[in-house]
């Protein structure tokens, strides 16, 4: 066996004992042991879910590890039309709440996105004021 790049092959016998004789195996060839460091980009609908969570928070947030990609984007553009400040920085979003004063986002915007719907109760709740209770935060009407 000699080094050569990486092939797949259609089986390798007696190595699997799988009943489908046609799939494809990935076979690697080499003598030395593979090494390095893979930067593993943050996952698209949890950044969502805390971007809409960050409109809660009276000061700065900043999220880190934020994938680059046109729902992240849709949903900072969201956010920016409610009056909130917010700075893309490569992988690092900052969000700054503090300055929310509107209610309604352009339909343009919303429309483009289904996950606008997660901005919905953190913005009136932080449009219209929280108070802490026994059941967790609820929305005061001001």
């Amino acid at each position: 066996m000699e080094d050569g790049p990486i092939t797949l092959s259609p089986s390798l016998p007696n190595t699997c004992t799988s009943p489908e004789k046609d799939k494809s195996v990935l076979e690697i060839w080499g003598g030395s042991p593979l090494s390095g460091h893979v930067a593993i980009s943050g996952a698209k609908n949890s950044a969502l879910v805390v971007m809409a969570g960050a409109l809660l928070c009276p000061q700065e947030c900043r999220i880190r590890n934020v994938p680059s990609l046109v729902d992240v984007i849709r949903m900072g553009e969201i956010i920016s039309s409610l009056g909130v400040k917010l700075e893309h920085d490569a992988d690092c979003l900052t969000i700054d709440a503090s300055h929310i004063g509107q209610s309604k986002a352009p339909y343009e915007l919303v429309s483009q996105l289904r996950a606008s719907f997660f901005i919905i109760g953190p913005a009136a709740c932080a449009l219209r004021g929280c108070q802490d209770s026994p059941a967790g935060r609820v929305c005061d009407r001001r």
